[in-house]
């Protein structure tokens, strides 16, 4: 599959700085965006939506400065 050029951009998470790679998402960009989960505020469902709310922020950022 290499050979055709599949994987060509993939970006190995663990080798990115953070351990994100903030500007991929895995999906097709024709998906867009999707959110499956939605923190409560209550507990640790609140430090979890801060954490979330910033890589968003991130990934938004990377993306943006790849012209996606």
């Amino acid at each position: 599959m290499k050979e055709l050029g599949y994987g060509a951009e993939y970006q190995y998470d663990h080798d990115a700085e953070g351990g994100i790679a903030l500007d991929q998402t895995g999906f097709p960009d024709a998906m867009g965006e999707r959110v499956y989960y939605n923190p409560v505020p209550r507990g640790l469902e609140i430090k979890l939506k801060e954490k979330l709310d910033r890589l968003r922020a991130e990934r938004e950022a990377a993306r943006a400065a790849k012209g996606r």
